[in-house]
């Protein structure tokens, strides 16, 4: 039976699954510790793989049906490649994490090209800001969607990985080919680096970039519905940090913004021990008509932080729809995640 399980991961690749069960396999003399989405990445609570043949170490993990899954093996404090594994993705910091599907997840399908579809435009800009942002200026990149009547916009932070390891463009061509979303303008705007741990911390200097710099070239280049007709026609999407400052943003200036997508928002702030003030907003402020889509995994550390900020959401009479699904914090998940929030918020139905 043990051998049988080295002969499947050289057939097979790793993990083997079987229901749902993952079973990670590895062979050589001694073996690596695993860590993944399913520990939160924690070295000091890395999985052992015990031995179960001669050179060959395995552990089972039940997992749920529909979980995505990003993992490595780590020994002495560094990552090491699954020989039997090929997929890999990065993880937004210089390295790159195996994963897998579990047999009920799949990859979203609304990324792929289709030929004959009509898709829309991409433009590059660099927006100069002076003291709003760090640095002074940031690139936006402006999709315009492939019709003529005007159009809702949303703006997208984070946007240069929206556009490359989300492709959000691509996916707002087929949602709108597909009828299941309005036709939708994107303005995404490129982060500061480490600079968006401050700018996206519920930063008014953000709020007024946006407002001030970013929203009035989109209004420039692209076909925009009149927000005078339709105040709060206008929406927002951030991951993490970005998932914060949209809702932060939407609550600050709804008039404009009428809608947020928050994706695994970074509603605690970890070591500080404090809320975010965007409780404090929704506490306090009058209910805004604002409408929310809230994603989390939950294998996230934001987890527990998520659900209370959509619970005090709902508390304060605010229009959310919130949905957990079991993932963790990558831009793999939002990526397959992200088009039910566009048609919560922009649907056609």
């Amino acid at each position: 039976m043990e051998a049988d399980l080295g002969e499947r991961a050289l057939r097979e690749g790793t993990p083997l699954l079987d229901g749902g069960q993952a079973t990670f396999v590895w062979y050589g003399d001694h073996a690596p510790r695993l860590i993944g989405d399913f520990n939160g990445w924690r070295e000091d609570t890395a999985l052992d793989l015990p031995p179960v043949a001669q050179g060959i170490w395995a552990r089972t993990l039940p997992l749920p049906r529909d979980a995505y899954i990003e993992y490595a093996y780590s020994q002495d404090g560094w990552h090491l490649a699954d020989p039997f594994n090929p997929r890999s993705v990065s993880n937004g910091l210089g390295a790159r994490n195996h994963y897998f599907y579990m047999p009920d997840a799949v990859p979203t399908p609304w990324i792929a090209r289709e030929r004959g579809r009509p898709h829309g435009s991409l433009t590059r800009h660099v927006v100069h800001a002076d003291h709003l942002v760090v640095g002074g200026e940031r690139a936006v990149y402006l999709y315009r969607p492939p019709v003529s009547d005007p159009s809702p916009l949303l703006v997208v932070l984070d946007g240069q990985d929206y556009l490359r390891r989300a492709r959000l463009p691509r996916m707002v061509d087929n949602l709108i080919a597909a009828g299941r979303i309005r036709p939708l303008a994107l303005a995404m705007v490129a982060n500061g680096g480490q600079a968006r741990y401050v700018e996206y911390a519920c930063n008014d200097s953000t709020v007024s970039f946006l407002r001030s710099r970013v929203v009035p070239l989109a209004r420039a280049q692209l076909n925009l519905v009149d927000l005078d007709a339709q105040p709060g026609a206008y929406g927002l999407l951030g991951a993490s940090m970005g998932g914060l400052c949209a809702l932060y943003t939407a609550l600050r200036a709804p008039s404009m913004f009428g809608r947020a997508i928050s994706q695994s928002g970074a509603f605690a702030l970890g070591a500080l021990g404090s809320d975010p003030v965007v409780f404090d907003l929704v506490r306090h402020l009058p209910n805004a008509p604002v409408k929310i889509w809230m994603d989390v995994g939950s294998y996230e550390q934001l987890l527990p932080a998520n659900q209370r900020m959509q619970a005090l959401l709902r508390q304060h009479g605010y229009d959310v729809t919130y949905r957990e699904y079991h993932g963790g914090h990558n831009y793999s998940v939002w990526r397959d995640d992200v088009w039910r929030g566009l048609e919560a918020l922009y649907g056609t139905r």
